[in-house]
């Protein structure tokens, strides 16, 4: 059976029996194609679990992250020959799919909604522990969390959800967005001063 990439590419070239000769057979045309839907499917396949927990922690349940995630391979793949030729295929995905977050998201008029777990308050009290003197405010500063890390800028924001919530390696992290390891820490930096500040507790000063 055919995986996803191969079936969709092949039924956009065979639309209307162009792809087969009179007795039936396939063309050797269809070749590469067969080639760009391997190439698709191994890129999905690295993808798609992080796309999902991303995409989850956006809009809130499995199946809307779900309808997201579709919608992202589905721009993909109608346009994966030039996907491929992009600087950064995974930022260039990357940015698809917060795309498809952002329609998701106005499509019901909704905000952007980090799950409320105790994984996740484990993460931000990891987080703001390294800037934070004080423990107690780190686990007071937590009333308002969610909207200090929502106002982070955008780049500061995806590299605190992916490395904290998500415990993404700084290398991947690095990856998705199209920067470098040294940029991501400084992100997580500037976001870890940024969310002191803005909770009004008092910082250390300690940088990783």
């Amino acid at each position: 059976m055919r995986d996803r990439g191969e079936r969709h590419l092949m039924v956009r070239a065979t639309n209307g029996a162009r792809g087969v000769d009179d007795r039936g057979v396939r063309r050797s045309a269809d070749r590469p194609l067969r080639r760009l839907a391997l190439t698709f499917d191994a890129f999905d396949s690295h993808h798609h679990t992080l796309w999902l927990r991303y995409a989850h922690t956006q809009v809130g349940s499995r199946s809307a992250a779900e309808t997201v995630v579709d919608a992202t391979c589905a721009r993909l793949l109608d346009h994966w020959p030039h996907v491929l030729v992009q600087e950064s295929v995974p930022r260039y995905a990357w940015a698809v799919l917060k795309e498809e977050v952002a329609r998701w998201l106005n499509e019901h008029d909704a905000q952007p909604v980090l799950v409320d777990t105790a994984a996740f308050h484990a993460a931000m009290r990891k987080l703001l522990q390294s800037e934070v003197s004080d423990q107690f405010a780190v686990l007071q500063s937590e009333i308002g969390l969610y909207g200090a890390i929502a106002r982070l800028p955008e780049r500061q924001y995806d590299a605190v959800v992916l490395r904290y919530v998500l415990q993404v390696p700084d290398q991947d992290v690095a990856e998705y967005l199209g920067i470098e390891v040294a940029t991501v820490r400084s992100h997580v930096r500037h976001a870890r001063r940024r969310l002191a500040r803005q909770l009004g507790v008092r910082e250390t000063g300690t940088e990783e």
